[in-house]
């Protein structure tokens, strides 16, 4: 046996159980890092607010907290009022169900010549298989839903805490980075760090942006149709639809729909149109100008970039992958060497003779190919010409 094999074997089993624990580690520990990508893109977002209080002479804790302190009571305040008003709208709805359920019972019954009542259609749905069985697993799943609650609960609170620390503690954060680099490196780190800032605040502000054509749009339709609490529904669906990815233009049409069942049933299925008709206009015509300016990348790139975020990261992932993709696009265009582009019909998508055959070019160039080919131009020709008469 060669005295380095024993060695060799040795090196690549310790290689082999690294790479083991670091894959278990790396699994263990994907949902930190996740909330961690997260919280980095946050606190990019809020930098220019911080960073302008922190310019003014606020100490950049405070800055941090006090921006902090507005996004959280402006939630809360948007969910207490839509709690209250979506509470008091289900009762409603639960104290006219009955008029709504005769309504339905005596168009059956004169439609298809039934003889249906509500007492008999409310006994055998209480009394039925299905309703005790869906009430025994809801009564069982009580616990994993707390669960659920719990750890999404745990999970925003990390989330803000590293916000918080990466808002307050960035040029700590920044300066730690760049010392252990040399100064050419530095500046490409903090260079790409601005352009961060610049393309995530971009993508925030065509995100509100949408939101609020969308709020308009939506408020004028429920205007239109009489529903009740309509300014309040508009904001939540251009914010719900807008800043949570795959799932949000679903929750977003969902509750107008509910209110606008509780006025007239018709008019839930005008606004579940109206809510289809408008997603399918903003992913196809709004969306893509929006993001192609204020990202400034391609819609097509865009659009990708959300498939493959989604792909990736699921619902993490679609929600930033239009801005660390721009940042990219921009921080990869400095270093990219370009050229002048020459003067030629083809790159406008037009050919070098337009309006001329492609059977006379072909015949241009074989009769210029046989003129060069001879001592004189008829030589050359003939030449080439006898293989046709044969």
């Amino acid at each position: 046996m060669p005295a380095w094999l024993p060695r060799a074997m040795v090196l690549a089993l310790a290689l082999y159980a690294c790479y083991r624990l670091g894959s278990w580690a790396f699994d263990q520990l994907i949902g930190l890092l996740i909330n961690v990508l997260i919280a980095f893109f946050l606190a990019l977002a809020i930098e220019p607010a911080v960073s302008r209080m922190s310019a003014r002479g606020m100490r950049r804790g405070l800055a941090t907290f006090l921006v902090f302190l507005g996004v959280l009571i402006a939630g809360v305040g948007f969910v207490v009022l839509l709690g209250s008003m979506l509470a008091g709208q289900i009762v409603d709805m639960v104290e006219e169900f009955p008029k709504y359920l005769d309504s339905v019972i005596n168009w059956v019954n004169q439609t298809f010549h039934t003889d249906l009542s509500r007492v008999e259609v409310q006994d055998s749905v209480l009394h039925s298989d299905w309703l005790q069985k869906y009430v025994q697993n809801s009564a069982t799943g009580v616990l994993d839903i707390s669960t659920t609650v719990l750890g999404g609960l745990f999970r925003l609170l990390t989330i803000f805490l590293f916000s918080f620390y990466f808002a307050a503690d960035g040029p700590r954060l920044r300066r730690a980075l760049c010392s252990v680099l040399p100064p050419a490196r530095q500046a490409e780190v903090l260079r790409a760090w601005e352009i961060a800032v610049d393309k995530t605040g971009g993508y925030l502000y065509s995100r509100g942006l949408m939101a609020l054509i969308s709020g308009i749009a939506h408020y004028i339709l429920l205007v239109i149709l009489g529903v009740p609490y309509a300014p309040a529904l508009a904001v939540w669906v251009g914010l719900v639809s807008q800043f949570i990815p795959t799932i949000g233009t679903y929750l977003a049409g969902a509750l107008p729909m509910l209110i606008a069942f509780t006025v007239d049933p018709w008019y839930a299925v005008w606004v579940l149109g109206f809510v289809v008709i408008y997603q399918q206009f903003e992913n196809y015509a709004l969306q893509p100008k929006l993001t192609s300016r204020t990202v400034d990348i391609h819609p097509a790139v865009a659009f990708g970039s959300v498939i493959a975020g989604t792909a990736l990261m699921g619902a993490v992932g679609a929600l930033i992958a239009i801005p660390a993709v721009a940042t990219l696009q921009a921080f990869l265009g400095a270093y990219v060497k370009r050229y002048d582009v020459t003067d030629d019909p083809r790159m406008h998508g037009r050919s070098r003779r337009r309006g001329e055959p492609v059977l006379t070019r072909l015949r241009s160039a074989w009769r210029a190919s046989g003129t060069d080919g001879g001592e004189d131009g008829a030589g050359g020709v003939g030449e080439r010409e006898e293989p046709g008469r044969a």
